[in-house]
């Protein structure tokens, strides 16, 4: 199974793809969408546009995104909500699956607990994936959410009757 782990931002959105079969997971590929311009929707269609071209180099079978975190600046949350509609849209489109995680969840599966800081995040994906390379924090964040998705997928294989 490839998974694309999202992690949505107006101005900047991370993105991994992993390769997962059973407990092991394979990093794939992953980066960064840097939105240029100024004007809000037109960073939506960037958003989209890039991601529907990962998506189709990248062939993966689901999509995993993180979920809005409403913190203390509303106007933040609803941009970040609209970039991540932008993204889904582009998961949708191709007719995949998407799956949601909260930041919480994510660094649970990772770090063991959902208190963990994004270097400890950033620390176990490098760990997990076999990643020597630097990674920005946005990209490190995607791939965790790819793994996160993984680790769900396995344990729901394992206890589900087949």
């Amino acid at each position: 199974m490839r998974v694309l782990g999202i992690d949505p931002g107006s101005r900047t959105t991370g993105y991994g793809v992993i390769a997962s079969q059973r407990q092991t997971s394979t990093y794939l590929t992953s980066g960064c969408i840097r939105t240029e311009s100024r004007d809000f929707p037109a960073r939506l269609g960037e958003i989209f546009s890039q991601l529907s071209d990962v998506i189709a180099a990248t062939q993966p079978d689901q999509v995993a995104i993180e979920q809005v975190f409403v913190a203390k600046n509303a106007g933040a949350a609803l941009k970040l909500g609209q970039a991540r509609g932008a993204a889904i849209t582009a998961a949708v489109t191709r007719k995949l699956p998407v799956f949601e995680y909260s930041a919480r969840s994510v660094k649970q599966a990772l770090v063991g607990t959902g208190a963990a800081d994004k270097a400890q995040v950033q620390y176990m994906v490098q760990l997990m994936l076999s990643q020597q390379r630097q990674m920005g924090l946005d990209e490190s964040d995607a791939l965790a959410i790819a793994l996160c998705h993984a680790h769900h997928q396995h344990f729901f294989h394992r206890v589900s009757p087949q």
